[in-house]
C-alpha cells in the first residue's frame, strides 16, 4: 500500500511533541503512539479510515497517510499542526513567567484536530476518575471496538469506534473495562448523536459548546477539553478540572486556588486563558501536595 505524501512547510516553528501532546490519552493509547521517527495517529474521515505519520525535519514536517481516508488526513495536517492558532491579542508580558514560557516554548500551537467523539468520549471516561483509571478504559475499549488502523503503524494500533460501533457496546464490556453506568450512559447519550456530533466539527465553537452542553451528563469541563482539541479553542479553560486551579495559582502567584482563582488570576488574557493554561501545563510546573493520593477502585470484579 502505498501512502498519500505531503511536506509541510510552516511559517512559524512546530514541534509535534508540544503540539499533539493533548491528542495522546498517555503513551498507551492505541490511537497515538510516539516513537523515535515521530508521531502516528489514526483516523476516521469521510472517505475511510486512515493512519497519519509525522516526522519533524528541518523547516517542516514530512508527513504519509495510509488507507481510504489517506487523502483526507494528509489536507488536515496544517490544521492538526496549529496552521490556524491565532494567537492575535495575546500579551505574555503581562506575566514573567508567562512571559518566561512563551519564550521557551515557541513551536507550541493550538491543534484543530477537527474531530470530536474522538476527544469527547475519553473525555467522558475520566470523569471523576483518576487519569489511570480513564487511560485504561480507553485503551481496552478502543482495543476492542476499534478497527485496525491501515498501513505499517505501530503494533496494537487501532482506529477509534464510530457512534455506530459505540451504541452497540454491551452494559457488561463497560464494567469488564471499569467504567460504571454514570459514564457509559453518557457515552451512549452522545453515540446517539454521534453522527450529528461530527458534522458539527466545522461549526463555531459556541454553536459545538451548545450542542455537548445539551447532552445530559457533558458538563462545562467535558466540553471544553473536548474543544481545546477539536477546535483549538485558545479560551476555553477545563473548570472544574481536580488538578488545574491548584496548578495555575501555583505558576501564578505560588500559592495554590480554586476554580474563581484561577478564572481571576487568566482574566488579563481573556480570549487567550487556554493558552496561558498549555504554556503552564507544557512546562510541567506543578503544585505542592499534601494528603493521601486518591484510591483507584476496581469495579471490573463487582
Amino acid at each position: 500500500m502505498e501512502p498519500r505524501r505531503t511536506r509541510y512547510e510552516p511559517h512559524r516553528e512546530v514541534s509535534l511533541r508540544l503540539t499533539l501532546g493533548p491528542l495522546s490519552q498517555g503513551s498507551t493509547d492505541p490511537t497515538i503512539q510516539r516513537d523515535a521517527s515521530g508521531f502516528w495517529l489514526t483516523m476516521t474521515t469521510p472517505a475511510g479510515t486512515a493512519s497519519l505519520h509525522l516526522t519533524a525535519r528541518a523547516g517542516g514536517v514530512d508527513a504519509a497517510a495510509w488507507g481510504d481516508g489517506a487523502e483526507h488526513a494528509i489536507a488536515a495536517v496544517p490544521a492538526l499542526l496549529g496552521a490556524a492558532d491565532d494567537d492575535t491579542g495575546f500579551d505574555p508580558s503581562r506575566h514573567p513567567l508567562v512571559a518566561e514560557l512563551h519564550h521557551r516554548t515557541p513551536g507550541l500551537r493550538l491543534t484543530r484536530a477537527a474531530r470530536i467523539l474522538p476527544f469527547l468520549i475519553p473525555t467522558v471516561l475520566a470523569q471523576k476518575v483518576t487519569a489511570i483509571e480513564a487511560k485504561r478504559a480507553w485503551r481496552e475499549l478502543v482495543r476492542r471496538y476499534g478497527e485496525p488502523a491501515p498501513g505499517p503503524v505501530p503494533l496494537g494500533m487501532r482506529v477509534a469506534p464510530s457512534a455506530a460501533v459505540w451504541r452497540r457496546v454491551p452494559s457488561w464490556e463497560w464494567h469488564r473495562a471499569g467504567v460504571g453506568p454514570q459514564r457509559s450512559d453518557t457515552v451512549m447519550r452522545i453515540a446517539h448523536v454521534g453522527e450529528s456530533l461530527e458534522r458539527a466539527a466545522d461549526d463555531a465553537i459556541p454553536d459545538v459548546m451548545r450542542k455537548l452542553r445539551g447532552i445530559p451528563g457533558v458538563g462545562i469541563w467535558t466540553a471544553s477539553e473536548t474543544v481545546q482539541r477539536s477546535h483549538g479553542d485558545p479560551d476555553a479553560v477545563s473548570v472544574g478540572d481536580f488538578h488545574l486551579s491548584k496548578a495555575v495559582g501555583w505558576a501564578l502567584i505560588g500559592e495554590r486556588v480554586d476554580d474563581d482563582g484561577m478564572m481571576e488570576l487568566l482574566e488579563p488574557w481573556h480570549g487567550h486563558r487556554q493558552r496561558v493554561v498549555r504554556l503552564i501545563e507544557a512546562s510541567g510546573i506543578g503544585y505542592e501536595r499534601h494528603g493521601p493520593r486518591m484510591t483507584i477502585v476496581d469495579n471490573r470484579s463487582r
